[in-house]
């Protein structure tokens, strides 16, 4: 049995790839927890992978969209409790 290397499809730039991803798992956990840190680095990682040309563009928007989320949902839930914590 011999097992063949399958290369990671990965662009000209993989630390723009690995951007992409971050921006995307920051604004998926920014969701639920400490979104007051992980909505903006997921849009900081979001745009600055967009802007070095990652292939993972889908990736990349979809953590600056959850970023985005990140900032109005923490708005939304600290006027909503008159403070800057929130809990639900």
């Amino acid at each position: 049995m011999t097992s063949t290397w399958i290369p990671l499809k990965t662009g000209p730039r993989p630390q723009a790839d690995r951007m992409a991803v971050a921006a995307f798992v920051c604004g998926l956990v920014g969701t639920v927890v400490f979104n007051v840190f992980f909505g903006p680095c997921a849009v900081l990682f979001g745009i600055l992978a967009l802007a070095r040309g990652t292939i993972r563009r889908l990736r990349a928007w979809l953590g600056v969209a959850f970023g985005v989320l990140d900032l109005v949902l923490l708005f939304v839930l600290t006027s909503a409790g008159g403070t800057v914590s929130w809990h639900l």
